[in-house]
């Protein structure tokens, strides 16, 4: 028996008005097949490829009124930005029709207070533009929705962050934040992520799982299509 440790990643959700509902659910649809309760009920499936870990979600917004992201129901949040007080492992933010760090003054304080000492950040979409207002990313690297590229890019020139134009998914060095292309994308950053922590066998049996065929971090064809390359 393995004297690993066994780890719980407390990974905290961010909504907001406006949120592209893909961005965060697709993510946790792949990653909620770590968590503790999952993992209980499908032990046969994933007892070949066990690890040591499991990714417990927490949804956060300014509300715990009904939150409406861009399509699809509305919803109802565990916790406020405020009230949420205990560090998070994980932050995993989406994008959405607002994605110029102009969103609730509670969500950027969130990110402010918490990011440093989280240990790992990921954004789908637009979400990194969020995280430019925050100074988090500055001096990194990182990639955003091809689309609005160089709108963003445009928006943060004063920012010291370098925009990959051709890329699926960017992780920073030390592997801290990592940043996905537009909305389909961050299902292959989670896998990618889920790799990283878990290892392949682990990540390619939560993947199998959902069907899902797997984008490498260079499999951009939409950087080209948006005249970025």
């Amino acid at each position: 028996m393995s004297s690993t440790p066994f780890t719980v990643y407390r990974m905290a959700v961010c909504l907001y008005n406006g949120a592209t509902s893909l961005d965060y659910q697709g993510p946790v649809e792949l990653l909620g097949f770590r968590s503790t309760s999952i993992r209980k009920l499908f032990p046969d499936i994933l007892g070949a490829n066990e690890t040591n870990c499991a990714i417990d979600a927490t949804y956060l917004a300014n509300t715990l009124d009904p939150i409406a992201p861009l399509s699809g129901p509305k919803l109802l949040a565990d916790q406020t930005y405020d009230d949420a007080k205990e560090q998070f492992d994980i932050i995993l933010i989406p994008g959405g029709i607002i994605g110029n760090g102009k969103t609730e003054h509670s969500l950027m304080n969130f990110l402010k207070r918490q990011g440093p000492n989280a240990k790992y950040i990921l954004t789908v979409c637009t979400g990194s533009w969020i995280l430019s207002s925050t100074g988090l990313l500055d001096g990194k690297r990182a990639t955003t929705n091809k689309e609005m590229f160089k709108e963003i890019k445009e928006d943060t020139k004063d920012l010291p962050i370098t925009w990959i134009a051709k890329a699926r998914w960017v992780a920073t060095e030390d592997k801290k934040i990592w940043s996905s292309s537009g909305v389909t994308a961050g299902m292959d950053l989670a896998y990618a992520f889920l790799e990283y922590i878990t290892g392949k066998g682990p990540a390619e049996a939560s993947a199998a799982i959902l069907e899902m065929i797997v984008n490498g971090e260079g499999d951009d064809p939409f950087a080209a299509r948006n005249g970025l390359v």
